[in-house]
Parts: structure tokens; sequence; C-alpha cells
């Protein structure tokens, strides 16, 4: 598992929920069909409107047309992240789509844990809102020993709340690949 994540920021808004994650509309594609599957990437977050409340940099998409997966695989998001529906397709499109790290203010409890036990994308919560202080676009850089995140476009440096309990999951892989390496399955 990488220990330093570096990428480019995709800034979101606050509560951003698992429709705009992933509209029930393209939950119809095979999870088990490489050809279908790639569909969760194109399609995510493809339900935040352009240019609105859940953009605060602008109109940039996530996913640009005709492409599957994303240049952006660090998304920052504000308040109430993942919120709405249970679905796990949500946490697994961001995945699908190149999305390594989330890091929100805070975030829906069923969405937080979907991506850890899916072993989807690293769920980071900051003790400050960033959302308003980064852009997309942005160059960063996420230290997860540290639990810490470096702009290198605005030499900004943030400590991250630490990932605690769920580090080790996140190791393994996922929630079933962690109870298998402590014998509990």
């Amino acid at each position: 598992m990488e220990k330093i994540i570096k990428g480019k920021a995709f800034v979101l808004g606050d509560n951003i929920d698992t429709d705009q994650i992933i509209p029930a509309e393209h939950l119809v594609y095979s999870l088990t069909d490489p050809g279908e599957l790639k569909n969760y990437g194109k399609y995510a977050l493809s339900g935040v409107p352009l240019g609105g409340a859940g953009l605060p940099n602008g109109g940039t998409s996530f996913v640009d047309e005709g492409n599957y997966e994303s240049k952006f695989n660090i998304i920052i998001g504000g308040a109430n992240f993942g919120c709405g529906s249970s679905r796990e397709h949500a946490p697994f499109a961001l995945q699908v789509a190149g999305a390594k790290v989330i890091v929100a203010e805070s975030y829906a409890r069923i969405f937080f844990r979907n991506s850890v036990d899916g072993g989807f994308v690293i769920p980071f919560d900051t003790p400050q809102k960033l959302n308003d202080k980064i852009k997309t676009g942005d160059e960063l850089e996420i230290d997860l020993a540290a639990n810490k995140l470096k702009n290198y476009t605005s030499e900004e440096e943030y400590q991250l709340n630490p990932l605690g309990d769920i580090l080790p999951i996140i190791e393994a892989g996922n929630i079933f690949e962690y109870a298998r390496q402590n014998n509990m399955i």
C-alpha cells in the first residue's frame, strides 16, 4: 500500500450525496464484466451539476467526456460527504474512476464504512474545512503515516485526523482481507 499519495485535487462542496456520486440510472452495469464495469468510472460524480453549489471551483468535470478515468485522484469535499442512500456503488465508482483518497470535513457514516470495508478509497477527515482553501487542479501530496496534506500549488500544509482503527483494514486492502490476516475467518 502506498504511504504517500500524490495527485491532482478535485474539489466539491458540502452534502455531496450518493446520487450525485453515481446516479441511479447508471447502476445497471455489471460489476463483474470488465467492459461494463468501467462505466462506473465514466459516470462517477456525473450527478454533480457543473458550476453549481457542489463545485465551488467552477465547471470542471471529474471525468472528461469519452473517458472512463479521471485525471484527479484526490477528492476534497466539505461536510456530510456521501450522504443519501447506502449504495456501495458510490465509493466503488470513485475507485474505478481512479480516486484513491477523499479528504472531507465529515462523512455520512455508511459511505465512510463502505469506503473502508470494500477497500475502495481512503476516507480522511479533517479538523478544519479545506474545500475553501484548495482548488480543483492543485497538486497535492497526502502522507498516510504523518496524517498530512501538502498543497504544492499554494505551498500550504494541513493536518488530517488520524485514520485510527481503520488503518489496518485499509492496509490489508478491505475488511475481508483484514479478517483473513487476523484469523477471524
